[in-house]
């Protein structure tokens, strides 16, 4: 009997150290290192910031979102930056109209003038793709989220524009 309990109580020994040393699974280290990207990128103190998105193309087969951070103040010379990341939800194959995701990123002076100052597409449905800028000295930005022909260089299928930051606002 003393064999037994000693057998057992080894056992549990064994499997609580067995479980302890397992690592974390594959969803939570995914969860931390997102959490700790998303931190990092962020840990800035900046005068404004915040999230955007989900934006989309039209019927939804492009998706954008992320986060800007605004460091100072335009008439002192400010500066964003964004994060975000891209997504195709384009199922189709190319010889069936599929498309790629693309984003684009407009800035504007004080006078509303507006010039591109970004733009990416990924193509890879059913996933997504990272991107990070800096513009300095932005009175406005705005994205636009669209589908992109990658054999054709075409940009189409846009959604609306969609306002991240105005000074103005502010």
């Amino acid at each position: 009997m003393m064999k037994k309990l000693a057998t057992g109580f080894l056992a549990v020994a064994a499997t609580g150290t067995l479980a302890l040393s397992l690592p974390a699974p594959a969803n939570a280290s995914t969860t931390t290192t997102t959490a700790s990207s998303s931190n990092s990128s962020n840990s800035n103190s900046y005068d404004y910031e915040d999230y955007w998105g989900s934006y989309y193309s039209k019927y939804g087969l492009a998706k954008a979102r992320g986060w800007i951070g605004v460091d100072g103040d335009y008439e002192d010379g400010n500066s964003v930056h964004v994060t975000g990341r891209l997504y195709d939800l384009d199922d189709r194959t190319y010889s069936q109209g599929g498309k790629c995701a693309y984003v684009k990123f407009q800035a504007a002076d004080d006078e509303y003038d507006w010039y591109q100052v970004y733009s990416r597409y990924y193509c890879g449905y059913p996933g997504y793709k990272k991107f990070e800028f800096h513009e300095d000295d932005v009175y406005a930005l705005r994205a636009k989220v669209c589908q992109y022909n990658p054999f054709t260089h075409k940009v189409s299928k846009c959604g609306k524009w969609q306002d991240l930051y105005d000074y103005e606002e502010m």
